[in-house]
């Protein structure tokens, strides 16, 4: 794993830093030694709709009808994906090296359901699941020095998390939540002085956070204090966590380096149900902009990991598959300015359309192998 996580070639780090990096390992494999101070992105937010300034009214029922026909289609194809991983178990050759994830959180969101410590939206399968306690491990979060000190907070707009969005502006504190899987734009900015008292409740969901707050881009002059994260599950001794698969949580992480807004002391909580603590997640399996967690926050306890899991440094283009950067226009237009600048093709990673099982096959080795260096 520390040979994979020292391979930071293709991580965009914070702007102006210098980043050793080892030579490319093939032909055509793209080595960004330097990625200048000088790289400007004026205008992309406007190009990727983030910013506001129009004159038409802001039509909730519209956004929330496109929201949701997003999850859900987000959704089943995180179930195809599952379904296949599944299929394939036993076959060794042929098995995704995601596998291993897969079957942690299928198991999770199968014990949810089955205790019935699942909370709505039902049923928690492929998604970041809301469960029993959540108010309770959010009131305990709100708690933590490192929450009190906190003038900016990154949180996830995940339903478990709602009511630490809640306690984040209640508390006079900034909040900054992403726009829905970065489709529409980027990041969102609230404060308690954007939101009447009476509106907090509405300003924590995706809608209100569509009506009342302010879209920023990469160019933002920003600090965050704290990240609260959300889970599927989390080894409490490691701190190594998973996601719901679809790796949204890692390119906010690897874009909020970029603009310089985190470093690696900013601590990562996350919150979940006792019943989501794991033992199993193997940390030599970790890819490099997997996001470890320093804090966890459940209804009963708080626990510090002392992770000594490395976080992530930026983006890491060679992971990022095809169909992924299509989806996100502020990576694409990212990618675009970042290859202008510096005369060079950015790599893409693999794509997420699984070919026949022999060429899959063929495609894991050379993965695995590749990240074994």
């Amino acid at each position: 794993m520390d040979a994979c996580r020292s391979r930071l070639a293709c991580a965009i780090p914070a702007r102006g830093r210098r980043t050793p990096v080892e030579s490319p390992p093939a032909a055509g494999r793209l080595s960004l030694r330097i990625i200048p101070a000088s790289l400007r992105l004026a205008g992309l937010a406007r190009l990727c709709g983030a910013t506001g300034g129009g004159v038409e009214p802001f039509d909730a029922a519209s956004f929330e009808a496109e929201r949701l026909r997003l999850d859900a289609e987000a959704r089943r194809s995180m179930a195809e994906v599952s379904s296949r991983v599944a299929a394939e178990e036993g076959a060794v050759d042929g098995e995704d090296p995601r596998a291993w994830k897969w079957r942690i959180r299928k198991r999770i969101w199968d014990l949810m359901e089955r205790e019935n410590i699942a909370r709505d939206p039902r049923p928690v399968h492929h998604r970041i699941p809301n469960f029993a306690g959540a108010a309770t491990a959010a009131s305990m979060m709100a708690e933590l020095d490192e929450f009190r000190r906190a003038g900016c907070v990154k949180v996830n707009p995940d339903s478990p998390q709602k009511q630490v969005r809640f306690l984040t502006l209640s508390g006079g504190k900034k909040l900054l939540t992403p726009q829905p899987r970065l489709r529409t734009g980027f990041f969102s900015i609230l404060d308690a002085g954007m939101v009447a008292s009476g509106a907090i409740n509405e300003a924590c969901t995706s809608v209100g956070v569509a009506k009342y707050g302010r879209a920023i881009g990469l160019d933002e002059k920003l600090k965050v204090d704290l990240i609260v994260i959300g889970s599927v599950a989390v080894d409490p001794k490691t701190g190594a966590r998973l996601g719901k698969g679809e790796g949204f949580a890692e390119l906010e992480y690897g874009m909020l380096r970029y603009m310089g807004a985190i470093d690696d002391s900013t601590m990562i909580i996350t919150s979940v149900h006792d019943k989501q603590l794991v033992d199993d997640i193997p940390v030599e399996k970790l890819l490099v902009h997997d996001v470890p967690v320093d804090i966890v926050c459940t209804p009963t306890q708080i626990i510090y990991t002392n992770t000594t899991i490395p976080k992530p440094q930026g983006i890491y283009w060679e992971k990022l598959s095809p169909e992924k950067l299509g989806q996100i226009c502020i990576l694409r237009e990212l990618k675009s300015r970042i290859e202008q600048e510096t005369g060079q093709k950015l790599p893409c990673g693999p794509s997420e359309k699984l070919p026949p099982t022999a060429q899959r096959a063929q495609r894991n080795r050379r993965y695995q192998r590749r990240n074994q260096k």
